[in-house]
């Protein structure tokens, strides 16, 4: 019986041999299977002949299938590209024998409506001379710079040229630690390239030019020189943030840790411009201390929370409403401080822990707003209103 297996066996290894080898031309199996299987997937082999000898590289036989979110990459991409834009800025500097010697800063900006007007950064453009765009196609247009905000490292551009895409501008508000984002930008002058990864934290940092940037959205995706004033989107390609620095660490290139001014923040400057001509920030004219439970047991403070004014601004917002600041001079560490002011602790009902907390009050208000602030003088408990002024440059 197992003779008989053996036997058999055998037969059908001979026959095929015989078969493919004498009685079927060369190539037709093959011929046959791919006109049986048209679609079957699968790689190909080609080759290549030369002096230095014959080269057989396999190759695909279809073009690639992307998953899920290697599609939507592309589609953010490719949504996006038409509205990122490459900003030169000129100045003239003089080199040792007085000639002039044009120097040129390059960043991104994104185009917001078709009337022309571009959102950047300040430093992207600041004390240039000449302002140059660059859409996606190639085509150059120069700039005017329509109004800058320092504070918020803020510039808005416009040109003259037609059949534009705007970016669609998301609600930060919404944005949450762990989403995923991307950044479309041009780092070293690199022309439209795209970066991924998450939303690492959101934490007020200080910006380029050493003001605060309340909410900055920290993330890893890939932020270098060039993509500053470019979009950071959502998923969606929505523009939820403006790319503004990197933490270097003084590598001068991205280390994994980069910042972006929430897109709302640019909106109300947008809006003010729309609105008055110029920005109005709301502001409460104050210099405070953030309080905690250490603190407030050593000055004997009627609360263990709250920011502690350390002074009042002359002529400004909470000395027209009578708010007090410190008269006695400590020390925290080797910092000088005013103690016996006013102890802050609630604006409009929500609680006051820190400085951020006030500042995202003052964001989700205008200049001319009236707020109620409740604080502690002594152990006792008042509830003052005030009305935020417009807050300028000198205030620090």
């Amino acid at each position: 019986m197992k003779m008989r297996r053996v036997l058999l066996v055998l037969l059908l290894v001979g026959g095929f041999y015989l078969l493919t080898n004498y009685m079927v031309p060369s190539g037709a199996i093959g011929n046959w299977v791919k006109s049986a299987f048209p679609s079957l997937p699968g790689n190909g082999t080609t080759a290549v002949n030369g002096p230095l000898g014959n080269f057989h590289m396999t190759v695909a036989n279809a073009a690639p299938e992307f998953d899920s979110e290697e599609q939507n990459n592309i589609n953010v991409y490719k949504r996006t590209l038409p509205s990122v834009v490459n900003v030169t800025s000129t100045t003239v500097a003089f080199d040792f024998f007085y000639g002039p010697v044009p120097q040129q800063g390059m960043g991104t900006g994104f185009i917001i409506d078709k009337e022309g007007h571009i959102l950047t950064n300040n430093h992207v453009i600041q004390d240039g001379q000449r302002i140059e765009v660059t859409l996606s196609d190639k085509h150059k247009y120069k700039a005017n710079v329509v109004q800058v905000d320092k504070s918020h490292d803020l510039a808005l551009l416009q040109i003259n040229a037609p059949n534009l895409t705007p970016v669609t501008l998301a609600d930060s508000k919404n944005i949450v630690v762990g989403q995923k984002v991307y950044a479309i930008g041009n780092p070293f002058g690199l022309n439209g390239t795209m970066t991924r990864g998450i939303i690492s934290a959101l934490r007020s940092v200080r910006g380029p030019t050493g003001a605060a940037i309340d909410n900055a959205i920290q993330t890893d995706a890939a932020i270098n020189p060039g993509n500053s004033g470019g979009p950071l989107l959502n998923s969606r390609g929505e523009v939820i943030g403006i790319n503004t620095m990197i933490a270097s660490n003084g590598s001068d290139q991205s280390a994994g840790i980069g910042f972006a001014i929430p897109i709302n923040t640019a909106r109300a400057f947008v809006d003010d411009l729309a609105r008055y001509g110029h920005v109005r920030r709301p502001a409460l004219d104050v210099v405070t201390l953030p309080i905690g439970p250490d603190i407030a047991e050593q000055l004997g403070l009627a609360a263990d929370y709250g920011v502690l004014v350390e002074r009042v601004l002359p002529g400004g917002a909470a000395e027209r409403a009578g708010l007090k600041g410190g008269s006695q001079r400590a020390y925290m560490g080797n910092t000088p401080v005013m103690i016996g002011g006013d102890l802050i602790v609630a604006i409009d009902g929500q609680e006051i822990t820190s400085q951020q907390d006030v500042s995202d009050v003052m964001n989700s208000h205008k200049a001319g707003d009236t707020v109620t602030v409740t604080i502690f003088r002594g152990r006792k408990k008042i509830e003052m209103r005030v009305t935020l002024s417009e807050a300028s440059e000198r205030q620090t």
